[in-house]
């Protein structure tokens, strides 16, 4: 993988979040905040989900392309919670900042960084993957299946945020 397929991919990534994102506002905050047996438990829960930065925290932390430290808790890998976005326009204002400290972090990359394995411990276990891995998967794949289940929700409410084809997204900025 090269830097400047995987910048491709996060400008993908977030022209189909904005859609999303763009969807939700048409929701009622009612319909954005309610349970359902769908998603992560609602179009809340699946965005909170889709915004969670352990990831970003684990491939930006300074250490990761080092051996890991023994303590997990030193990594400071914390989890987001759904009670912490109440409304939309708390949850936009967090995704914006994620959203510029990724790119901070790809503007970084070179491509050896992009290639290193890089080591991480999760509760019991210790992982290793490439760099490119982690940021296509959890990133780019991940992000999909629940951009997905928040269309569904979206759809439902009568909010479609419409196709998060790639080829549309490469027209459109042609």
């Amino acid at each position: 993988m090269k830097i400047d397929e995987i910048k491709l991919l996060y400008d993908y990534n977030d022209w189909a979040d904005a859609r999303i994102l763009a969807a939700c506002a048409r929701v009622s905050p009612e319909q954005y905040a309610a349970s359902t047996s769908y998603g992560r438990g609602g179009l809340r829960a699946t965005m909170v989900h889709m915004l969670d930065n352990i990831w970003q925290q684990r491939i930006t932390l300074q250490g990761y392309y080092q051996e890991p430290l023994a303590d997990e808790a030193a990594y400071d890998a914390t989890e987001l919670y759904e009670d912490a976005f109440p409304t939309l326009a708390v949850l936009r204002e967090r995704w914006m900042i994620e959203q510029q400290e990724m790119r901070a972090y790809l503007d970084t990359l070179t491509e050896e960084t992009l290639n290193a394995t890089i080591r991480y411990v999760i509760p019991g276990a210790m992982r290793e993957h490439v760099v490119w891995h982690i940021l296509l998967d959890a990133f780019i794949i991940h992000a999909t299946q629940h951009r997905s289940e928040a269309a569904a929700l979206l759809t439902g409410y009568g909010q479609s945020p419409g196709d998060f084809d790639f080829t549309m997204f490469l027209n459109e900025r042609a």
